[in-house]
C-alpha cells in the first residue's frame, strides 16, 4: 500500500474517545454557573437552570463537566477537589478532628497550588460573590463532618459556622492580605495554634 493510500485510509477510519467540546460553549457554561452559585447558591442552582440560561442540554453540561458539584469546583477554579483533601479527616477520632482539617486545609495553601487557590478566592472577594466561598467552606469541606459533630443535637451547623468562621480568616489575613507576623510563622505553628480553635468549636461547650 503507498503512502498515500495508507492515509487515505488511516482518514476514513471513525475516530474514537470524546470529541473535543467547542471551548466557547464550555466558557459560557462555566461563567453562567458561577455567577448562578453565586446570586443562588449551591443548593438552589439546578444544572438544567445552568443549561437554559447558558442556551444548551442539560446533557452537555454533564457531559462538560459530570456532576453538580464537579461544575462548582470547575467555576470557582479550585485547583484541588476539596472533597478529596478533606477525606482523610473524616477518619479521625472526633476529639482529634481539629488539628488534622487545620492540616489538611492549610497544607493546599502551602504547596504549589498556592497560587491558584489564593487567585480563587481573591476573585470571590473581589467579586463580591459570597455564595462561592460560603458554599466552598460549608458545602464542600465541612459538609461530612457536620452529623458527627452535631452534639448536642442541632449544634451541628452552628458548630461548622464557627470553623469556618476560623478558616476564612485565616485563609484571608495570612495568604491574601499577607499580616505579619501570621504570614510568615511555619506552617506547624499554625496548626498547633488554630487547631485548638477548631476543636473547641467542633466538640467545646457552647451556650445553652
Amino acid at each position: 500500500m503507498t503512502d498515500s493510500l495508507a492515509n487515505d485510509a488511516t482518514s476514513n477510519r471513525p475516530r474514537t474517545g470524546r470529541r473535543p467540546g467547542n471551548p466557547d460553549t464550555r466558557l459560557r457554561i462555566l461563567t453562567i454557573a458561577r455567577e448562578l452559585f453565586a446570586q443562588k447558591g449551591f443548593d438552589k442552582t439546578s444544572v438544567r437552570s445552568i443549561a437554559t440560561a447558558a442556551g444548551v442540554d442539560p446533557a452537555l453540561v454533564h457531559h462538560y463537566f459530570g456532576t453538580k458539584r464537579q461544575l462548582f469546583i470547575a467555576s470557582i477554579d479550585i485547583p484541588v477537589d476539596p472533597t478529596q483533601v478533606i477525606a482523610p479527616v473524616l477518619d479521625r477520632p472526633t476529639d482529634e478532628i481539629g488539628a488534622h482539617l487545620a492540616r489538611a486545609i492549610f497544607s493546599v495553601w502551602e504547596s504549589p497550588h498556592r497560587s491558584a487557590a489564593v487567585a480563587a478566592f481573591r476573585s470571590a472577594l473581589a467579586g463580591n460573590e459570597p455564595n462561592l466561598i460560603r458554599t466552598f467552606l460549608l458545602e464542600f469541606v465541612l459538609r461530612d463532618l457536620e452529623p458527627r459533630i452535631d452534639e448536642p443535637p442541632g449544634t451541628g451547623k452552628l458548630r461548622s459556622q464557627l470553623v469556618a468562621s476560623q478558616l476564612a480568616g485565616v485563609l484571608v489575613t495570612r495568604y491574601i492580605l499577607e499580616f505579619e507576623p501570621l504570614a510568615s510563622i511555619s506552617l506547624a505553628d499554625l496548626i498547633e495554634i488554630v487547631g485548638p480553635t477548631l476543636q473547641r468549636y467542633l466538640t467545646g461547650p457552647l451556650p445553652d
